[in-house]
């Protein structure tokens, strides 16, 4: 069995252009584009690219979308001054905290910041309120990469009402919310972590296996029940030659990647995986696309529930 893949990328690209008239249509009711106010605190190279994506297409939708900076040597209060500005702006319909926030800011600076936004304008659905709203199936918005797996699988046409599924990880960032999301689909839903037993075997047990716990190649065949679909959300750049040479066999394309630049970017899950599943997320190319994409038609969600006008 060879699995089928997953397009993240054209499902993302597909996303984006059906939001283009709808942000244009809103600007000319209203006056204005729907506004995205995003803070970057400190010069984290990950977290420039991610929001440098962010911001490219969120002009490219047709947002109005304004970076705050901040210096690795800001305070918490300082950036807590900042969401207090954002959330009390007309011009601002969803409010982004790039993460992570310096460690000298403390363990749970992350956590104060996403209790400071407001649930109208938390276009990453991280703050108590939203997860409180979303476990009760109540959320306009919900996190943006369980919402776009959720997104691809109906796109795909890969039904979840009835079937079994198996969440790997447990994070407030994407374990918790893909539980209560594939729930709210009608799937039965298992919820596995690092202290769950024979992780392997409840692997096998499921009809969709999403894996989200950032341990390169963790999910192998044999964790896979023939036929079943496999969402991979890790990203992981591995740059030891040995990890590297455990994933791809020799000939294989990504190591002769790793080897011309030295790192290669993958998954959670190992690609003999690609051998049993019937259908299975590229890494990169599956999940990840969808997450931005998410992102802003979230945006567009809060600018409209603002506005008192319905949700399509």
């Amino acid at each position: 069995m060879s699995a089928r893949l997953l397009d993240g990328v054209a499902l993302a690209r597909r996303l984006q252009q059906d939001l283009g008239p709808r942000v244009a249509a809103f600007t000319t009711r209203h006056g204005r584009p729907p506004g995205l106010g995003i803070v970057l605190v400190g010069d984290d190279p990950a977290s420039q690219v991610y929001v440098r994506n962010k911001v490219r297409t969120g002009q490219e939708v047709g947002f109005r979308v304004d970076l705050e900076r901040l210096p690795a040597t800001a305070t918490l209060d300082e950036v807590l001054a900042v969401v207090a500005r954002l959330n009390a702006s007309d011009a601002h319909d969803g409010i982004l905290v790039q993460s992570p926030l310096p460690a000298s800011m403390g363990h749970d600076a992350e956590q104060r910041v996403f209790d400071a936004i407001t649930v109208q304008k938390d276009v990453d659905g991280f703050s108590p309120a939203s997860v409180g709203l979303l476990s009760q199936n109540r959320a306009a918005i919900a996190a943006g990469t369980p919402s776009g797996v959720i997104e691809l699988l109906l796109a795909e046409g890969i039904e979840m009402a009835g079937r079994h599924a198996v969440v790997v990880g447990r994070s407030d960032i994407v374990g918790k919310p893909m539980a209560l999301l594939l729930l709210h689909r009608n799937a039965t839903v298992t919820i596995c972590h690092s202290r769950t037993r024979d992780l392997p075997a409840i692997c096998r047990q499921a009809d969709i296996l999403v894996a989200a716990v950032g341990r390169p190649g963790l999910v192998t065949a044999d964790w896979v029940k023939p036929g079943a679909t496999v969402v991979d959300v890790g990203i992981n750049r591995v740059t030891d030659p040995e990890v590297a040479a455990a994933l791809f066999p020799e000939g294989h394309p990504r190591l002769a990647v790793f080897r011309d630049k030295g790192s290669v970017l993958v998954g959670d899950v190992h690609p003999n995986v690609a051998d049993v599943a019937g259908a299975l997320t590229p890494v990169p190319g599956g999940v990840g696309p969808l997450t931005i994409a998410m992102l802003m038609r979230n945006t567009l969600t809060a600018a409209l529930v603002r506005a008192g006008e319905p949700v399509a």
